[in-house]
């Protein structure tokens, strides 16, 4: 038995390993894209036996393998996800996804490259961006440690690319049909010519979908035209890029805001003039929301039942992780209280609380206790870990903040009045 008939039986035996690691980052990658209002298709495919001898029997035929590990280094798309873009430009978000969700063992592959530069061929050929990732741990349940050193690599292209990739790959590369002719070549050219001018159609249908947004009295209809009309402002308005933390859950600021009926871009823009410079510190849909709830405390019950809604996968149960929801409850109903207090003084010193940025600059002006500010803010960092699912704590943490937030309430309530102006 030669190398390849040792690597074929191996990989054979190993087949649902593959499979079902590239159903694990496909399933985390979509949910992320689709969150984030990223129209695509996303698939999975653990590579085809049969597709696998033949591509073994050319690569051998180039550069004759030394051994079964040498097959194994070679192949790196074994288990494969794809990514087809609906709208070709939204491919920066889809890089940044890939980056916040797994780890890269190798440097992202951008084509075309030099090497793929053809003679005889008017058009640039395949367009795409080839990641190869593993899993991380955060993503991946107990029962799947097993796929953390899973390598998976990610194509991504837009919806046309992908299927003249099919037909060419088939075609040229595989060469089922036997040696293609000069027409054949030059048909493939052509279509591939087509492919690039209909991307060209689908940015310019993008770029009408969001003029039509922008009209006066256009409501969002859903959350992707919400997610497009947040890339637009944040490149032309706001002082940098949508950063590596990505827009977050738009999909969750969406329902908030319709609501509120405020689902317009009329009345989003009033929350996006006050995050200047702090994009790429947290997903700018989770600033959004942020402002939307500091400026009116009883939105949280709103925004808790669209989070139960949108992850009705968890359910609270008896014992402990009961006890660990009503302490989360109950510190989440003193920040609201606070929150409250607040807005009461900004009120009275004439400071707007629509961004949640100006505590420390705010408790400055009514002459707080030094350091009151800061601490604020440390507890609205936990806070937000809790409102957008990021981290848990325990019972006794939630005691320990409560019980802070009580006491800064009774010292703002103190000594908040008699200092405002």
């Amino acid at each position: 038995m030669n190398h390849i008939e040792q690597f074929i039986d191996r990989y054979t035996k190993e087949y649902d390993f593959y499979s079902r690691a590239a159903r694990l980052v496909a399933q985390a990658l979509e949910s992320d894209l689709r969150s984030s209002g990223i129209r695509c298709i996303v698939s999975h495919r653990a590579k085809d036996v049969e597709r696998l001898k033949d591509k073994c029997a050319q690569r051998d035929a180039q550069n004759e393998y030394e051994s079964v590990e040498h097959i194994f280094e070679d192949i790196v798309d074994l288990a494969g996800v794809r990514v087809a873009l609906y709208f070709p430009k939204e491919q920066e978000q889809v890089d940044k996804a890939i980056t916040r969700l797994f780890d890269q063992w190798d440097t992202k592959r951008v084509f075309p490259g030099a090497e793929e530069t053809a003679p005889n061929r008017r058009f640039s050929g395949y367009s795409a961006v080839h990641y190869r990732v593993q899993p991380r741990e955060r993503f991946i349940g107990e029962a799947d440690k097993r796929y953390l050193k899973a390598r998976v690599e990610i194509q991504v292209a837009s919806v046309l690319m992908h299927a003249w990739s099919e037909v060419q790959h088939d075609l040229a590369y595989k060469q089922m049909a036997g040696d293609l002719s000069g027409e054949e070549h030059a048909i493939l050219d052509q279509l591939n010519g087509l492919v690039i001018a209909g991307e060209i159609s689908l940015k310019l249908l993008q770029d009408a979908g969001e003029a039509r947004v922008e009209r006066n009295g256009a409501k969002f209809l859903n959350h992707y035209e919400l997610a497009a009309h947040l890339l637009r402002r944040a490149r032309e308005s706001l002082a940098e890029p949508i950063g590596d933390s990505g827009l977050g859950k738009v999909d969750d600021l969406f329902s908030l805001l319709k609501r509120l009926n405020k689902a317009t871009p009329e009345e989003l823009e009033n929350y996006l003039e006050s995050l200047h410079g702090a994009v790429e510190e947290r997903p700018l849909a989770e600033q959004v929301v942020d402002a939307l709830l500091a400026e009116d405390s009883s939105r949280y019950a709103i925004y808790d039942d669209i989070r139960s809604t949108s992850h009705s996968g968890h359910v609270e149960v008896s014992g402990p992780e009961r006890d660990t929801g009503s302490a989360m409850m109950q510190f989440l109903r003193n920040w609201v209280a606070l929150e409250t207090v607040l807005n009461e003084l900004a009120q009275r010193a004439g400071v707007s609380r629509r961004s949640t940025a100006p505590v420390i600059h705010l408790l400055k002006l009514l002459d707080m206790p030094p350091g009151i500010g800061e601490e604020i803010d440390l507890l609205r960092s936990m806070r937000n870990d809790v409102v957008h699912l990021r981290r848990d704590f325990s019972v006794a943490a939630f005691g320990d903040a409560t019980k802070r937030i009580q006491q800064i309430i009774a010292l703002l309530n103190d000594e908040g009045p008699s200092s405002a102006p």
